[in-house]
C-alpha cells in the first residue's frame, strides 16, 4: 500500500519544482494519492496550467487531487508538508519595512520580520493540527514556513505534535558545495554542523574520516574574499568555523541594513513586485494556451530571483556555485523538495540517511533544554528521528543560541496567549533590536498595518 503526501500552500510558486521532484522520485516513493491544496482556488488551478506539461513528460502513477478543502486534503494523509505564507508576499513586504523605518534590519526570518511572520502563523499551523488529530492522526508534518525552526518548536511544545519537522535547504546546500569541492559525493561527507535555524555553524567537514576543514580554512586565509559567501576571509578564520550565511545578519548587521536602504527596496518588496508580474504574465499566456510560454516565463523567473539571492543585503552576488564555475553541475539539486523528500524516503524506511533537521535538542546540545527546536544532524530510519549528539560546542554560539531561544520562545507564547507583553519583551531582547522604544514602535506599527493577520494582542 502506497503512501498519501498533502501539501498545503500548494498555490505558491515552488510547488512546480517539487512535483517535479517527486514525478522523478515516485517510483522509491511508492504514492498512491497527492493532495494539493491551496485557500486561493484560481491559483491553484494557474500553476496546475504551469506543471500541466510536468505530468504529460513523466506522467503520475498516483492519483492528484488539487483542493481547496483543508479536510478533504489531510484525510488519511502520511506526511503533510505545510510551505503556506500568511497573508502572502505582501505581508512580508510589511515585515520587512517596518523595521527599516528604524534603521533595524528587515528580513524574512531574522529579527523582527521573523517574529512577524511567526505570529500570523503560527495560530494557522496549530489550528492545522487540530484536525490532524482526527484526520491523520498517525502523520508526519514536515514544516517548509519560515521561520522554520520557531513555528516546529511551536509545533512540539504547545500542540505536543511530537511528529513535527522543520526542514531549511541551507545546511544541505553547504554541504553539496564543501563535497563538490572535495570532489566527494555529498552523502559521504558530514557535517558537524550545529545552531538555529539560520543561525548555525558547521565545525567539521568529515570525508572518509579525515577532518577538511583545516584545509578549508588555510585557502580561506589565502582569499580576500571567497565567492559563495558573505563573509570576509578574516571573519571565517577568526571564528575558524564556516558559518550558515544567515549569520551575516548578525555578524554585519549595521552593514546589512545600510546595504538594504541603498537599494531602495528589501527582497520582500522586490518579489512582491516580480511574483504578481509572474502571476499576471501566466494567467495571460493560460488564456491563449501557450504552455511552453509560461515554463519560460517561470523559468526565467527562477533564474532571476537565484541570481538576486542576498544581493541587496550583502551588497554581492554570493551563490554558492560561484565557489567555482566548475561546480555549477554539481551543485544542481532538488532545494527544499529534495530535502523533504529526503526525509521521506528515509522514514518510510527506504533509505536511511542522516540529514540536518530542525527537531527537539533531546540533550543533544548541553546547555539547551529537551524540547528546544535546534539544527543538528539526525539519523533518520524508518518512523524514527534519532539527534546526533553534538558536544562541547564554543561558548559564544551557545551564548547567542539561548538569546535568540528566549526571543523565539516569548514569541510563542505571545502568539498563542496573545500576550502584547511578551510579544514587546520578546522583540527587545532580540539581538538585533537596539532597546526597549524601538521595539514598541516596531511592535505598535506591525499591529496597525497587520490588522487581522495577527492574532490579537491584549
Amino acid at each position: 500500500m502506497g503512501i498519501k503526501i498533502a501539501i498545503l500552500g500548494a498555490a505558491g510558486l515552488r510547488t512546480p519544482l517539487i512535483l517535479q521532484a517527486i514525478l522523478l522520485r515516485q517510483a522509491r516513493l511508492e504514492i498512491d494519492e497527492l493532495a494539493l491544496m491551496d485557500v486561493n482556488g484560481e491559483r491553484l488551478e494557474l500553476i496546475a496550467a504551469l506543471t500541466a506539461p510536468l505530468e504529460a513528460a513523466n506522467p503520475p502513477r498516483f492519483r492528484i487531487r488539487r483542493t481547496t478543502e483543508l479536510d478533504l486534503a489531510l484525510q488519511k494523509a502520511d506526511y503533510v508538508i505545510t510551505t503556506f505564507r500568511v497573508g502572502g508576499m505582501a505581508a512580508r513586504a510589511v515585515d520587512e519595512r517596518v523595521p527599516l523605518n528604524y534603521g533595524v534590519l528587515g528580513q524574512e526570518t531574522t529579527g523582527p520580520g521573523g517574529f512577524a511572520m511567526a505570529l500570523r502563523t503560527l495560530p494557522v499551523l496549530l489550528a492545522v493540527v487540530d484536525k490532524m488529530r482526527t484526520l491523520c492522526p498517525q502523520a508526519w508534518l514536515i514544516n517548509f514556513a519560515n521561520p522554520a525552526g520557531l513555528l516546529t518548536e511551536g509545533l512540539v511544545r504547545v500542540s505536543g505534535w511530537q511528529r513535527s519537522v522543520g526542514i531549511c535547504d541551507a545546511p544541505h546546500t553547504l554541504r553539496r558545495a564543501l563535497a563538490a569541492l572535495l570532489n566527494a559525493p555529498a552523502e559521504q561527507v558530514f557535517l558537524d554542523y550545529f545552531g538555529l535555524n539560520h543561525l548555525g555553524w558547521v565545525r567539521r567537514v568529515i570525508f572518509q574520516g579525515e577532518d577538511h576543514l583545516p584545509r578549508f580554512l588555510e585557502l580561506i586565509r589565502q582569499t580576500d574574499h571567497i565567492p559563495g559567501f558573505p563573509f570576509s576571509s578574516t571573519l571565517i578564520v577568526t571564528l575558524g568555523l564556516i558559518p550558515n550565511e544567515y549569520l551575516f545578519y548578525y555578524y554585519h548587521a549595521r552593514k546589512a541594513v545600510d546595504n538594504i536602504l541603498q537599494a531602495g527596496s528589501s527582497r520582500g518588496e522586490q518579489l512582491a513586485a516580480w511574483n504578481e508580474g509572474l502571476y499576471a504574465e501566466l494567467s495571460e499566456l493560460r488564456a491563449r494556451g501557450d504552455y511552453a510560454g509560461m515554463q519560460r516565463a517561470y523559468h526565467s523567473y527562477l533564474k532571476k530571483r537565484g541570481q538576486t539571492y542576498m544581493v541587496n543585503e550583502s551588497g554581492q552576488a554570493h551563490n554558492l556555485e560561484q565557489l567555482d564555475p566548475m561546480l555549477a553541475d554539481s551543485l544542481s539539486s532538488e532545494g527544499y523538495a529534495g530535502v523533504a523528500l529526503d526525509l521521506i524516503e528515509a522514514l518510510s524506511g527506504s533509505t536511511p540517511r542522516q540529514m540536518i533537521l530542525n527537531i527537539p535538542n533531546c540533550n543533544a546540545i548541553r546547555g539547551m533544554e529537551a524540547e528546544e527546536v535546534v539544527e543538528i544532524p539526525a539519523w533518520v530510519s524508518k518512523g524514527m528521528i534519532s539527534p546526533v549528539s553534538v558536544e562541547g560546542i564554543p561558548q559564544h554560539c551557545l551564548g547567542l543560541m539561548l538569546q535568540v531561544k528566549a526571543f523565539e520562545r516569548l514569541t510563542i507564547a505571545a502568539a498563542v496567549e496573545g500576550s502584547y507583553a511578551k510579544a514587546l519583551t520578546a522583540l527587545t531582547l532580540h539581538p538585533l533590536v537596539p532597546g526597549f522604544e524601538v521595539a514598541k514602535r516596531i511592535l505598535d506599527d506591525y499591529l496597525q498595518r497587520h490588522g487581522e493577520l495577527f492574532p490579537p494582542l491584549h
